[in-house]
């Protein structure tokens, strides 16, 4: 087992390194998204979307 990763010890370093990255990149896209808490930036003008009043719901 211990020849196994003396053998393997680079790749292993690589990949955690790697799925370190790849959480870091996730956690903080989720948190940007919690951040903006909606994907419209406003600017109704250039929105396919903006005929079907998406935005434009008042609460009362």
């Amino acid at each position: 087992m211990l020849s196994w990763l003396s053998q393997n010890l680079a790749t292993i370093l690589i990949t955690l390194l790697l799925v370190a990255i790849v959480a870091a990149i996730i956690i903080g896209m989720v948190r940007r998204s919690k951040k903006i808490k909606s994907s419209c930036s406003g600017g109704c003008a250039t929105c396919p979307y903006s005929s079907c009043g998406c935005n434009n719901h008042k609460k009362k």
